[in-house]
């Protein structure tokens, strides 16, 4: 009786244990994992357009070996040759040159400047700097090399005689805005002596904000800044006409808009002050279809010619050498990196824009070619900049094959 009395206490107490207990609350679910943002590339890209397989050409950044340059199907005009000058130089943009001949490149996304030294038959090449934020930007002016990536400004005092030299930083002068999109630069020094500097949309289309879609100028030392042109979407190159000293510079048109444009711009400013569209007139007066505005293009400063659509035009250079024929005197020479944004590729390709004196009757001519295939859309490089030499030669560098090519004239 003991034993069943004792059995019979525990159950109840059991029991009333389970009764009285507070319910076991369930697992909290797992926080659902957040969708990747898009690249910034795919900004203003329709929803009817998003299993479109366009995409930026992805460059290379591994060393090609100058053996496997295709120089032979690089085209140019009768008389004209190209030879490899240096190779070995991956992601080579623009380039400045010392006055003992150095020559400096800038990158984008590899993240390095290099030092190119002429030995006569071969060049040697080094790097300055590295794991910069897309250091495109290089400028050279009285003895002192200027890099500029996103979010630095360095100077290097002497650099061409003292490879070791400590940079100065400059980067609190320029009070840089911190979106990385289109804000890989160009830079250069002007006739006046002042350092020119693009600020690119933060986009592909959108509404800038005061800091973006400009053009600015400063003083050596970072002082004095000046917006001096606004609704600039992305330049990538510009030059001084060695007559008129006016600014012309080449301009992203935007992506998303077609296979046929808008039409990547060259402009020529003949005062500081003008409004050049972005974000809502495009090319030759074509109204934008995401930000509508009335009369968009009211008060614009349009192109003086279009460069063809998304063609990526780069590297602008006005010749000035007695090298080349005559009637390539103060000639501009255009470098289109070519598209992306484009189902058939369009560009690859260094063209000439003849002009009358007062720059008004442009037409474009084919100079280098090759670098795209048409029969498969397929491309070997993709030309960027160029830089004259004292004897007249013309160099051409090359962003997808690491290469600088010196084009020369013979009759």
């Amino acid at each position: 009786m003991f034993t069943r009395t004792f059995l019979s206490a525990a159950s109840l107490s059991l029991l009333a244990a389970c009764q009285t207990a507070p319910p076991a609350t369930p697992a909290a679910p797992a926080p659902a994992a957040a969708a990747p943002a898009a690249p910034a590339w795919q900004q203003g890209r329709l929803p009817a357009q998003a299993k479109s397989t366009l995409a930026p050409v992805a460059g290379r950044l591994t060393v090609t070996p100058a053996s496997e340059i295709p120089l032979q199907s690089f085209k140019l005009p009768p008389g004209f040759k190209a030879e490899i000058w240096a190779s070995g130089i991956p992601g080579a943009r623009a380039m400045a040159r010392a006055e003992n001949g150095k020559v400096y490149l800038g990158t984008r996304g590899i993240g390095r400047v290099y030092e190119v030294t002429d030995n006569g038959s071969t060049r040697t090449s080094r790097v300055v700097v590295d794991k910069l934020v897309q250091p495109a930007g290089v400028a050279y002016a009285n003895g002192a090399l200027y890099v500029m990536a996103i979010d630095k400004v360095l100077r290097y005092d002497g650099i061409a005689s003292h490879p070791g030299v400590a940079p100065v930083d400059m980067t609190a002068a320029f009070k840089l805005p911190k979106e990385q999109h289109h804000n890989w630069k160009y830079i250069d020094f002007g006739p006046d002596g002042k350092l020119y500097v693009p600020f690119g949309a933060p986009c592909n289309i959108c509404e800038p904000g005061q800091e973006y879609a400009q053009i600015r100028r400063y003083n050596a030392d970072g002082s004095g800044m000046e917006v001096i042109a606004r609704g600039v979407r992305n330049t990538q190159g510009f030059a001084w006409h060695p007559e008129t000293q006016e600014m012309w510079f080449t301009d992203h048109g935007r992506d998303w808009m077609g296979d046929d444009g808008p039409a990547d711009e060259l402009n020529r400013m003949v005062k500081t002050g003008l409004n050049f569209g972005f974000p809502y007139c495009h090319a030759d007066g074509i109204a934008d279809r995401d930000l509508p505005k009335a009369d968009a293009c009211a008060g614009v400063t349009l192109p003086v010619q279009t460069l063809g659509p998304h063609a990526a035009a780069m590297g602008v250079h006005f010749y000035t050498g007695s090298m080349f024929p005559a009637e390539y005197r103060n000639t501009m020479f255009v470098a289109r990196k070519g598209s992306w944004n484009r189902t058939q590729k369009f560009g690859y390709d260094v063209v000439t824009v003849r002009m009358d004196a007062q720059g008004g009757n442009p037409r474009i001519q084919a100079f280098m070619t090759g670098f795209l295939d048409p029969s498969n859309d397929s491309i070997s490089g993709r030309p960027t900049y160029m830089l004259q030499l004292p004897d007249g030669s013309l160099l051409i560098s090359d962003e997808q094959l690491g290469a600088i090519y010196r084009i020369t004239y013979a009759k």
